[in-house]
């Protein structure tokens, strides 16, 4: 049986919150969410994290069937998030001071124990299970290429001035390249999706100890408070499904 929990804060510095997030239980054996973070002009990013989560939201809840398999689930999360970006885009198109924004977006869907997740942008999911935690996405970034290519270190990637520059976003071309995985989902396992609102100020291993000690609202709680600790200098959101299966 899942059980999902989301909370998204302003954080310190940010005067609004440009992400945006939902999340839900499709049966015992399945649930879903949606991450994005906004960017572009004074209102543009906003909009665009929230035009993008009400569309993918509306299609995932519209389409989803028990029993889909594999290939219906990815080809419902693609077509949701070809959806919003269509959306999002042509918003952009028709108001000038809309002109470029965009959102990042992780999606996933978590049905008869596999986890179908989809990305474009640098929101992050991950698995975490038997005191484990895995990233299941890679950051579309300049930064990120950069440690790809070895002129960076993941730890000089953390401090670069460039870091959050990303080299994929929904709504801001005509049509989106997302990353689409499967990965089994273990009995009693967690989905951590978050903005870098987050991995930017924590360690992966801080996340991974306050996972370990703590589940649902409480981690959810606990994750934004460690973010804020560490200066809170962007919006925080975190969703986390949580399999409670004995």
């Amino acid at each position: 049986m899942f059980k999902v929990f989301s909370q998204s804060d302003v954080g310190l510095v940010r005067k609004s919150n440009e992400d945006a997030c939902q999340c839900g239980v499709l049966s015992e054996s399945a649930a879903w969410a949606v991450v994005c973070d906004g960017m572009g002009g004074a209102n543009g990013g906003n909009i665009a994290s929230n035009i993008a989560v009400k569309k993918i939201s509306e299609t995932i809840l519209a389409g989803y069937r028990e029993g889909m398999d594999s290939a219906a689930v990815e080809q419902l999360i693609a077509s949701a998030i070809a959806t919003a970006n269509e959306a999002v885009h042509s918003m952009a198109g028709n108001d000038i001071s809309l002109t470029g924004m965009g959102t990042t977006v992780v999606t996933a869907i978590i049905c008869d124990s596999i986890i179908h997740v989809a990305h474009a942008g640098d929101s992050r999911a991950y698995l975490i299970s038997g005191g484990e935690m895995h990233r299941l996405t890679t950051d579309h970034s300049m930064v990120q290429e950069m440690v790809e290519k070895g002129d960076l270190t993941e730890q000089e990637a953390r401090n670069h001035p460039q870091k959050n520059i990303i080299t994929r976003a929904l709504g801001v071309e005509a049509s989106i390249r997302i990353d689409y995985s499967e990965i089994p989902a273990p009995k009693g396992c967690s989905l951590l999706i978050c903005t870098d609102g987050l991995t930017n100020y924590a360690e992966e291993s801080q996340i991974l100890s306050l996972a370990k000690e703590f589940s649902g609202r409480e981690l959810t709680e606990k994750l934004v408070a460690l973010a804020k600790s560490a200066g809170g200098g962007d919006n925080i959101t975190i969703v986390v499904l949580e399999d409670q299966a004995i």
